[in-house]
């Protein structure tokens, strides 16, 4: 067993708490509030750009010349592939200026996935990045085969559903199986305490959403 199958089956509930949570229930269904996937898409935004920052610091402190290009193409794909899609949305949804403010499961996402990659191992940064991949693919092929017909979220479906998304993650997959093969027994748990933690933020993120979660005070 590879040893990203073995994360992946120590997040088995929450994986399906998020296919299950309703904010994903409604927007396979199409009937998801616009104003809720708005609020997500201009989060998302900003998770997006630190996400990106924490790839190129990945970069900076990669072991090996194919390891350092590959961060480098997935924060170039961050910052072009998805960014066109939130455009799209924001266009088609009249929103001029996005928030810059970062809701609080977003700020806690987010500060947490950089100060691992900054001040945790090289291979806990890594194990920390996976889930944003994994998981939106694993999201995206399960939404795209039971979304509703004319749904009006099926650019963001098609995104995540699709092959150049897919082959972005294969490559996240085989690079963390790359780095757990020289890590030591205590790094290799170290990982998985990121990756479940990333997996948690990740249910966090879409719960935020739905909720239209607000700093209080």
């Amino acid at each position: 067993m590879r040893f990203t199958e073995t994360l992946w089956s120590s997040i088995t509930d929450i994986y399906q708490a998020i296919i299950h949570h309703p904010f994903n229930e409604e927007l396979a269904q199409g009937t998801l509030p616009r104003e809720k996937f708005a609020f997500y898409m201009q989060q998302d935004a900003l998770y997006l750009a630190d996400f990106a920052r924490a790839l190129a610091l990945m970069a900076g402190r990669a072991h090996d010349e194919e390891a350092i290009i590959q961060f480098v193409r997935f924060a170039e794909g961050v910052a072009v592939v998805e960014r066109a899609l939130h455009h799209t949305y924001f266009r088609e949804f009249g929103i001029d200026t996005p928030t810059r403010q970062q809701s609080p499961s977003c700020f806690a996402y987010t500060n947490f996935l950089l100060a691992t990659v900054a001040c945790r191992s090289y291979e806990e940064g890594m194990a920390a990045l996976l889930p944003c991949f994994w998981i939106y693919r694993e999201v995206g092929n399960d939404i795209y085969r039971r979304a509703a017909p004319n749904n009006p979220y099926q650019k963001w479906i098609d995104t995540y559903a699709g092959q150049e998304f897919s082959a972005w993650v294969d490559r996240a997959i085989a690079l963390t199986d790359a780095i757990a093969d020289r890590a030591s027994e205590a790094h290799k748990t170290c990982m998985r305490d990121a990756f479940v933690y990333s997996s948690r933020l990740e249910w966090m993120f879409w719960d935020s959403a739905y909720r239209l979660e607000r700093w209080m005070p």
